[in-house]
């Protein structure tokens, strides 16, 4: 029977933890700030960042150490930028952590702004996410008042300044140049890379955006040292992941397991299975942009690489359930309605690509499907694919083209 493996979550387990600053410092909160400001450097702790193999959690998995290595020592002022969005949908353990222990990531960026040598860092949420802003800002008050935050951290010398940027909704500003790009008042669209935000972020200026999740991490790797947190997971995915599970789950929630335990087990054994005894029929294991896997696929190791090699990807770890009376048709069009309509509009295979996705599927979904529909949605997918300057194109066009090749049943159930 697998169970969970507590590191960013211990402390919300624990009975009577309210995520204030008192009861995080009660339970070995701020060790690892105090600590680094009194006998390490900026670049040892992106040295142990990078030994511990830390890989983002925002979805794309790049090692947070070798992000942090990238932002040139010669430039000023440098930026922090938090991305706490969190639009995928499907997804939702960032603001699990946010309202339940806000203090966690904020010590980590905290310590990822001494890293990289930023006076002044910003946390990107949207607009309608009130509580979870609210729990943000006042933690921030707090840190504030403790002398955690502002002029001259402990005695060290460092100052740093956080401010929460309450976004407008735009799924489009979880891709984190379209983020900066908002966070500067423009509109939210992606910039042309290179150059990358290592170098030419926030106001042209060098810029690491991180993900709440990946933040929340560093606090035990500082403290505990890069081995400690090796131990958990295999190797080139070490330490948690927060999976949510959600759908037709018995058990829906969030999860803390060890990377790498078997996706089947985490199903099965934390969410309990299929609600009412049903049978699985489809598996979208990281939100909505990635790849369904059917039920005999799962039996699988959760981690970045083998979900990859299963021929989907481990996203936001956002687990999504779907019994034997689900209508794929109808889950396909949901899915290419909601990119359709959060695509920018800034490339034209983006824009046009969604559009007639969106329409071949609601031909299905009306039952004016044929065999040559059928092709051209496969072919549509096939153009669409690494064609534009952000991620967007790919999560529209890999989903719909997954749903069509392991789902062909389904769609040919709605020909004329």
């Amino acid at each position: 029977m697998l169970k969970e493996t507590l590191l960013l979550a211990k402390n919300i387990r624990t009975d009577g933890y309210d995520g204030s600053l008192e009861a995080y410092r009660r339970a070995g909160g701020y060790t690892a700030l105090e600590k680094v400001m009194k006998s390490m450097t900026p670049d040892q702790v992106i040295e142990v960042v990078k030994a511990s193999g830390l890989r983002g959690r925002g979805g794309a998995g790049f090692p947070t150490g070798m992000k942090w290595g990238f932002i040139p020592k010669d430039r000023k002022p440098t930026y922090m930028v938090c991305n706490a969005d969190e639009a995928e949908p499907g997804t939702f353990k960032d603001h699990f952590l946010i309202n339940n222990d806000p203090h966690l990531f904020l010590e980590g960026m905290i310590l990822g702004s001494y890293a990289i040598g930023c006076n002044h860092g910003y946390i990107y949420i949207r607009g309608r996410s009130v509580r979870p802003a609210q729990r943000i800002n006042e933690a921030i008050e707090y840190l504030y008042k403790a002398g955690l935050l502002g002029k001259n951290i402990l005695g060290s010398g460092f100052s740093l300044d956080l401010t929460v940027h309450r976004g407008a909704g735009a799924y489009i500003c979880g891709e984190e140049t379209a983020l900066l790009e908002s966070l500067e008042g423009k509109r939210g669209q992606p910039r042309v890379k290179p150059p990358f935000p290592a170098t030419h972020g926030y106001n042209a200026c060098p810029t690491s955006v991180n993900n709440v999740e990946t933040l929340a991490c560093v606090p035990f790797i500082v403290k505990e040292g890069a081995e400690a947190f090796k131990k958990i997971g295999t190797p080139n995915n070490y330490g948690t992941r927060l999976v949510g599970i959600s759908g037709h789950a018995a058990k829906p929630g969030i999860y803390e397991v060890a990377m790498g335990v078997s996706m089947k087990q985490i199903i099965n054994d934390l969410g309990g299975g299929v609600r009412g005894g049903k049978k699985l029929k489809a598996v979208i294991p990281g939100g909505s942009s990635s790849n369904v896997l059917r039920p005999e696929e799962i039996d699988i190791p959760f981690d970045f690489d083998s979900v990859a090699k299963a021929g989907s990807m481990l996203g936001t770890a956002a687990l999504m359930l779907f019994d034997e009376d689900t209508d794929i048709v109808e889950l396909a069009y949901r899915t290419i309605l909601f990119y359709n309509h959060e695509s920018c509009g800034q490339c034209t295979p983006c824009r046009e690509g969604t559009f007639w996705l969106r329409n071949l599927v609601r031909d299905f979904r009306e039952n004016l499907g044929d065999s040559q529909k059928l092709e051209r949605i496969g072919r549509v997918s096939q153009q669409m694919f690494g064609t534009s300057l952000c991620a967007l194109n790919d999560a529209a066009a890999g989903p719909i083209k997954a749903f069509v090749t392991k789902y062909p049943e389904e769609f040919k159930k709605h020909f004329i």
